[in-house]
């Protein structure tokens, strides 16, 4: 694999090497990190200037070092100050007094040591700017924004501001000024991969304030005005896998609002919890401009009371989105304007198409002013059954993917050729896992691997500590049988392989999101020549083991959260441990490695352009990437990249014609044949034809009627033919069986 050093960067990339070789000035080695911003420790809330602020904690749980900004937090450049101690966790997992005076506490020292050592600047979220925040290889990852304490004043001991007695947890609220959603440039990693923590610029960002706490993202195709700009906008869907929190008004009159443990009378949601600000809601889908980083509320559920939109999906073919709501278990459909459509219920309509009982929604919902409302029981929440509820939705060849039930099955609804659901639900396949995890991404190579990644249960702690039960979610990839096995139900393979994911014991660190990259060459460089051949997977504790601490030091700090980069070749046994994969932190802080949930989902802009035919034989043998594993493929050869799904003839004044409706099976996305004959003495032609979703029609001539003709494929785009040179095509052979009838008269 070679690098391509044309490929689209964007702006300021250039990295700083300024502390790769120093140390600080006590001696302790600097290391570079994912994410080197300004931060501000004492800034004033929106709402009343004169509230001052205290960090409560790190963005994921708490705060070990302060760090002031001695310049402008736009310029960067801080001094690192922990004269306020630390956060430390009880065996109950609550945040309890922390270390008053740091010269007194070894322990303090060694938190001193890891916040000089790690270096780390972080600052507030970037606006709205003038030039595009996505190129192909961007990378979003969705994550809890983290937490604050408003109106603590500072002083010489942690609880200086809070009466005598309080509970700091109790006055610990959602930090609406950090950043729910960012945008990586992941374009040039460093070097090969070696388990190590990357380096990149700083990422655009998207605040709670502006959408709450959001977990599902897509991007669309770019097409502005009717017209392809090559830059897509970005959307996310409200969730509450990163915790329901809830508030009633401020009645000690210390500026700070009531937290509630259960539903109250008068209770009202967090601010930062669903982009209330911005006019949010349960049901929210908002829009990221792909040019300009402004957000704008895209589409609303309305009927979600609480539980959140599970994931969304784009629809390239026919421009619009699909969304699951997690409260009534249906997938919405809306258009490129924002408008829903209209609903699938998989309850009613799948349900029965795999031999199971048509399931109705049981009406529940969240209501977060009655006390059966428990933040800390996700059964309060509102959520539909189990059993219909629909987590990750992904099109793919014209068919919508989507997962159901913590006991995932995979089914998928066809789409019909003017975007309406098809009608035609089908089971795919159960998952093969050793824990019963809801699947909440899927994502297609152009291969037609199926990958899958499994999130562990709800579990929202008074502290923000835990947003779901890590370290035991996989993921994993399914392809095609080919030939089908009959004495399986599904038409995938039995048994899937698995990704090792993160370094603790088992590798199973998944927390729910995943998208296929470009590829890498073997300097880290991104390679946009080379489609989905990387695999991108977010994870909690991913460079977290004991055992292999000695081995990791020199790659950066152990305790990370966010994204792990690995060839998609790499499947189990291959990379156990993970070394041969590159790791990005979401939010730059390392000081709690025991916060689980907190990070999302993960999406990549990845366009596919300048690709060859997915199984077109190279001289000497083999195939083009993408690579597979010594045991693939199996007996048969590779799985199909395109379907022929029914086939008319027609006699016209110049012979035979057939109509061939195709299944875009690899999510190609072509609008155009071109057909020739593999039968000696017969001839075939394809006319030219650039509309997606209807047939296409090819003549052949010079056969008897009832032969096998053998007609050879080309299923391409035509936008990238009219590019000139080599151009991606979708390659396959299919038998066309001619009627018995002559058309000759």
């Amino acid at each position: 694999m070679t690098g391509n050093p044309k490929a689209p960067r964007s702006p300021g990339t250039q990295r700083d090497h300024r502390f790769r070789d120093g140390g600080d000035p006590l001696g302790f080695p600097l290391i570079p990190l994912t994410l080197r911003k300004s931060r501000r420790i004492v800034t004033a809330r929106k709402a009343d200037n004169s509230i001052r602020e205290k960090r409560a904690g790190t963005s994921r749980l708490a705060l070990i070092c302060a760090a002031r900004p001695d310049v402008s937090p736009a310029r960067g450049g801080n001094s690192m100050s922990c004269d306020h101690g630390a956060f430390v966790r009880s065996r109950a997992g609550r945040l309890r007094r922390a270390i008053q005076a740091t010269s007194g506490f070894p322990a303090t020292s060694r938190f001193l040591a890891l916040a000089l050592a790690t270096a780390v600047w972080l600052g507030g979220a970037a606006q709205a700017q003038e030039t595009q925040i996505i190129y192909p290889g961007s990378m979003a990852v969705t994550g809890f924004s983290g937490t604050v304490i408003p109106n603590f004043e500072e002083g010489s001991n942690f609880e200086a501001g809070l009466p005598p007695g309080v509970d700091p947890v109790d006055e610990t609220f959602i930090d609406t000024t950090r950043a729910t959603l960012r945008v990586f440039d992941v374009s040039r990693l460093g070097g090969p991969a070696s388990g190590q923590l990357v380096f990149t610029p700083p990422p655009f960002e998207v605040t709670a304030e502006q959408i709450g706490q959001v977990f599902g993202i897509t991007y669309d195709d770019g097409v502005r005005d009717g017209v392809p700009s090559g830059i897509p906008n970005l959307y996310a869907g409200a969730t509450s896998l990163h915790g329901i929190r809830i508030v009633t008004s401020d009645e000690d009159a210390d500026g700070r609002p009531e937290r509630q443990r259960r539903g109250a009378a008068g209770a009202i949601f967090m601010d930062g919890q669903l982009g209330t600000e911005n006019g949010g809601g349960p049901g929210t889908i908002w829009k990221i401009d792909g040019i300009t980083g402004a957000v704008s509320k895209f589409a609303d559920i309305d009927t979600n009371s609480g539980p959140g939109v599970g994931d969304i999906s784009f629809d390239n073919i026919h421009r619009q989105l699909f969304a699951s709501d997690l409260d009534t278990g249906l997938i919405h459909r809306i258009d490129a304007s924002g408008t829903p459509v209209d609903t699938f219920d998989h309850g009613i309509a799948g349900r029965p198409a795999h031999r199971l009982a048509p399931l109705a929604d049981d009406g529940s919902a969240m209501d977060i002013e009655d006390a059966a409302f428990d933040s800390e029981d996700p059964d309060s929440w509102g959520y539909t059954q189990d059993e219909r509820r629909v987590w990750s939705v992904a099109y793919h060849g014209g068919r919508l993917y989507y997962s159901v039930g913590k006991k995932a099955e995979i089914w998928s609804v066809g789409i019909a050729r003017d975007g309406s659901f098809a009608g035609d639900p089908r089971w795919e396949l159960t998952v093969k896992a050793d824990r019963d995890h809801a699947v909440t991404d899927i994502a297609f190579d152009i291969g037609g691997f199926m990958y899958l990644a499994q999130r562990g249960p709800i579990e929202n702690r008074y502290d923000y500590s835990q947003f779901a039960d890590s370290g035991k979610g996989e993921v994993i990839r399914y392809w095609r049988d080919n030939p089908d096995d009959p004495a399986t139900e599904s038409i995938w393979v039995e048994m899937p392989q698995e990704y090792a994911v993160g370094f603790p014991e088992d590798n199973r660190q998944s927390a729910g999101g995943l998208d296929l990259q470009y590829g890498y060459d073997s300097d880290g460089n991104l390679d946009t020549s080379v489609c989905t051949d990387t695999l991108v997977k977010t994870g909690d504790k991913l460079r977290d083991n004991p055992a292999l601490a000695e081995q990791l030091a020199g790659g950066g700090p152990l305790a990370m959260h966010g994204v792990q980069i690995t060839p998609t070749a790499l499947v189990k046994p291959a990379n156990v441990p993970p070394f041969g994969s590159w790791f990005v932190d979401f939010d730059g802080y390392f000081e709690d490695p025991e916060v689980e949930g907190h990070v999302g989902d993960v999406e990549v802009w990845h366009p596919c352009e300048g690709r060859a035919g997915y199984y077109e034989q190279i001289p000497g043998g083999g195939y083009l990437p993408p690579f597979y594993p010594p045991d693939f493929p199996p007996p048969g050869g590779v799985p199909p990249c395109l379907d022929v799904e029914d086939v008319r003839y027609f006699c016209t004044p110049s012979g035979l014609e057939a109509e061939l409706y195709l299944h875009d099976h690899a999510g190609f996305g072509g609008d155009s044949i071109k057909a020739l004959s593999r039968t000696p003495g017969i001839g075939v032609t394809s006319p030219l034809s650039h509309a997606p979703g209807a047939p296409y029609t090819i003549g052949i001539t010079g056969h008897y009627p009832g032969d096998t003709v053998d007609v050879g494929l080309c299923f391409y785009r035509q936008s990238d033919r009219d590019k000139g040179g080599y151009f991606p095509c979708c390659k396959m052979t299919v038998p066309l069986r001619t009627p018995a009838i002559s058309c000759e008269r």
